[in-house]
């Protein structure tokens, strides 16, 4: 449950952020104010120097009155926040009826020898796993498969609600026994036929590959055009440091890493997310590859909720104007109690 004073600010998105805008006049206000403030003629006069006038003064009065106008200005940014209707997505948690159709999702993942370069730690494909795996914690009522490919294809998962299963499947596969190459388009075709074809509200592929294809008689534009018409739509993602990578090479005496070029077919993967209405990805270690995962959790949740309500989201401003209530009964009482102000 949502706490009623929590305004960590980018725990939230907004459904009206053009008011965020109006921020910007915030700062305006403490200029005016704090400018106003310093001019402000007293109500006694006196006859003594300046100095003599300071001695008798007090600079944590100044602290004060300046105070109180930061909490004006804190009050305005809160109920600004709270007009541009913020709301939490773990303010869904407890409503099953925002999941109770859900979505299908397919992890289509490479598992070539080149996933097992060390430029992630340990190595591209352990990574991936680790990060996928977070990314299926972090769904709910969405039927999730997986399909593996390098030459070929196939699925190790079906679609489905075990989430459990599903990670100890994604914990297992590797590119063992499977044809050597990078067959994308294979990959994303054997995806495709893994989702339904009924009316589901929404079909997701999430693509990831170290490499271009070359191999596989399906090319992944086609397998494209085979998923936008099927309505479902593809994340790709391209993963592999900039530069050169310790890569697994085979020899005669067995596998060597050798620095290799990290070559990624970025205009195919971006090709592929435009034909499907998806996006492209682009991760340079497992700390951006966490971070796309989040991202596309948080656009498929925002699919979903635009899916599933025929209005707004339900906003959850209250945090925000308990804040400004707060602040600005602290803002009067101060006036109050210590300057009597009319104002």
């Amino acid at each position: 449950m949502l706490s009623n004073w929590n305004i960590r600010i980018w725990e939230y998105d907004f459904l009206h952020p053009f008011w965020l805008w109006l921020l910007l006049l915030v700062p305006i206000y403490l200029f005016i104010a704090i400018r106003k403030e310093r001019k402000q003629a007293g109500q006694w006069k006196f006859t003594g120097s300046s100095t003599d006038q300071k001695s008798l003064g007090s600079k944590w009065i100044i602290f004060i009155r300046q105070g109180i106008i930061l909490l004006n200005a804190g009050v305005l940014s809160l109920v600004l926040l709270a007009m541009a209707k913020p709301f939490h997505w773990s303010g869904f948690e407890d409503i099953d009826e925002n999941y109770k159709n859900g979505i299908d999702i397919i992890l289509a993942m490479d598992v070539s020898m080149s996933m097992l370069a060390m430029d992630f730690e340990p190595n591209r494909l352990e990574a991936s796993k680790r990060v996928a795996k977070e990314f299926v914690d972090g769904r709910r009522g969405d039927r999730i498969g997986l399909v593996v490919y390098a030459g070929e294809a196939y699925t190790a998962c079906p679609a489905t609600l075990d989430y459990t299963i599903l990670k100890k499947q994604i914990d297992q596969v590797n590119g063992e026994n499977i044809e050597p190459g990078t067959a994308i388009g294979t990959g994303l075709g054997t995806a495709v036929t893994r989702l339904r074809s009924d009316s589901i509200a929404s079909k997701v592929i999430i693509l990831l590959t170290d490499g271009s294809n070359n191999f596989g008689e399906l090319d992944p534009l086609t397998a494209a055009e085979l998923a936008r018409a099927k309505n479902i739509r593809v994340y790709t993602i391209g993963v592999g440091s900039n530069g050169q990578a310790p890569t697994p090479v085979i020899t005669p005496f067995g596998v060597r890493y050798e620095n290799m070029e990290v070559e990624i077919d970025e205009m195919t993967l971006m090709k592929i997310a435009e034909i499907t209405e998806g996006k492209f990805f682009r991760a340079t270690d497992e700390k951006s590859l966490s971070e796309i995962y989040k991202e596309i959790d948080v656009l498929e949740k925002r699919k979903m909720l635009d899916q599933q309500y025929k209005t707004e989201p339900p906003a959850n401003p209250t945090a925000f104007i308990n804040w400004a209530i707060l602040l600005a009964f602290l803002s009067w009482g101060t006036k109050r109690a210590l300057f009597k102000w009319d104002e």
